[in-house]
């Protein structure tokens, strides 16, 4: 039987500065799933302070709890599918709409939802929301923090999280596709370094190991490329960090660079990206079902530039999201729910704070 969580445990724990170990993984995801969620399993925020507010604008996103009706328009939400690119997320929006039989109503094609932000893209495909979260953790960060916001106000009940991207292999030949086990950082840390009030913090990068391999099993062998489960290097820097020799600056050399890649490798890692560490951490934090699915570009072992033809890439960029549209249509399936789906594409509750909130993404542009 799973351990019960109180409000007296949630006292001991809440306080990050006295953080009682907890016994086994077990008692910890007891107590995340607490402190994550309401009885009836929609997503609950750790932080009072929003409750309290008049109004919450994701500002990112250009949306708002006060200018949309954000459960009518993405209450049903139950996978969440991230990617660097707005292109790359259009293209995975109009893929996932065939493979689900997500029907638009006539006359109507797929809008971007938060095109008026400038900054990310936004696409609703009935139960499947597909974004682009920019390049590296500080892009990720700002999205994640409005995600697990939308995923609240929308009253969205136990949301799944992928990122579906492109990384570095280490040892393996580009075009295989790699689920995360473990994300790590730049110090070889299962953790994401944050900054808070000037006091360092560090929260667990846990990924759903269950989830990792359940969508290992969805690989077939009829696929024309390898699919692997291994950990995965976050780091901060495309050049230096990830030991390059390209880069406007290196001072180190190539033997150094490749006994770093060799080391790596030793540790289990089979690839190097920019966004895990963060996506994992906040993830966890908010007790989000997550994984993460790549594919390697090139083999960082033979070269650091990437050099294969468009057409290629292309193709290649492809199958983290078959892997994925394979996953989400098993669960649609097994829920009873793989069929024609009419989708609306949302309410404006206020045109004069929709408009405001267009105002003010606009003016950063």
């Amino acid at each position: 039987m799973a351990p019960t969580i109180t409000d007296k445990d949630f006292k001991v724990h809440h306080d990050r500065n006295q953080v009682t170990p907890f016994k086994d993984d077990e008692e910890e995801d007891a107590y995340t799933r607490y402190v994550t969620r309401y009885s009836d399993g929609t997503v609950k925020l750790r932080n009072p302070n929003i409750e309290l507010m008049d109004q919450d604008i994701l500002y990112h996103l250009a949306l708002g709890n006060e200018s949309h009706d954000l459960k009518e328009m993405f209450g049903d939400i139950k996978f969440v599918c991230m990617g660097g690119t707005p292109k790359r997320m259009d293209n995975f929006a109009h893929f996932i709409m065939n493979e689900i039989g997500y029907k638009l109503p006539a006359g109507m094609q797929l809008q971007d939802i938060s095109a008026y932000s400038y900054r990310y893209s936004m696409y609703k495909v009935g139960p499947v929301l597909c974004v682009s979260h920019g390049m590296g953790t500080p892009s990720v960060s700002i999205l994640m923090h409005e995600m697990i916001k939308l995923m609240y106000h929308a009253k969205c009940r136990d949301p799944i999280f992928i990122r579906i991207g492109t990384c570095g292999g280490i040892g393996i030949e580009g075009g295989t596709v790699i689920i995360t086990d473990d994300a790590l950082d730049g110090q070889l840390r299962n953790s994401h370094e944050f900054t808070i009030l000037g006091e360092t913090v560090h929260r667990p990068a846990k990924l759903d190991k269950k989830l990792a391999r359940e969508l290992k099993s969805l690989a077939s062998a009829d696929d024309p490329y390898d699919t692997i489960i291994g950990k995965t290097l976050c780091t901060n820097d495309f050049y230096e960090g990830q030991g390059r020799l390209d880069g406007a600056f290196c001072e180190f050399s190539e033997n150094e660079k490749m006994a770093y890649l060799e080391k790596l490798r030793e540790h289990g890692v089979v690839n190097i990206e920019m966004e895990s560490t963060i996506f994992a951490a906040l993830t966890h934090h908010a007790g989000i079902k997550a994984a993460v699915v790549c594919v390697a570009i090139l083999n960082r072992l033979n070269g650091d530039q990437v050099n294969a033809p468009k057409e290629v890439m292309h193709e290649w960029q492809q199958r983290p999201q078959i892997l994925v549209s394979r996953y989400i249509r098993k669960v649609l399936a097994q829920n009873g729910q793989l069929k024609s789906l009419l989708g609306h594409q949302g309410s404006i509750k206020s045109p004069r704070r929709f408009t405001f909130v267009q105002q003010e993404s606009q003016a950063h542009d």
